[in-house]
């Protein structure tokens, strides 16, 4: 049986649900500040930004992804 608050979700726009679990995801790291990463993903962003080091121009902004997917999501 769905909740009123899950009725109110599904309401969402897809961009308004993506925000939703941004804002959940933050409040979450807020609150548990003990929260810490495994090595493996320590390793992971090291790599990422040793790539980024070596060529900064390569790649595209989360704002570029984001809008792209928006726009395939909204056709």
């Amino acid at each position: 049986m769905e909740t009123a608050l899950i009725k109110q979700i599904n309401a969402l726009s897809l961009s308004e649900k993506i925000l939703l679990v941004e804002e959940i995801w933050d409040s979450i790291a807020i609150e548990n500040e003990s929260f810490e990463l495994t090595q493996t993903q320590k390793d992971e962003l090291d790599r990422r930004i040793k790539s980024y080091d070596d060529n900064p121009n390569q790649g595209r902004s989360w704002e570029e992804i984001k809008s792209e997917f928006l726009k395939r999501k909204a056709s």
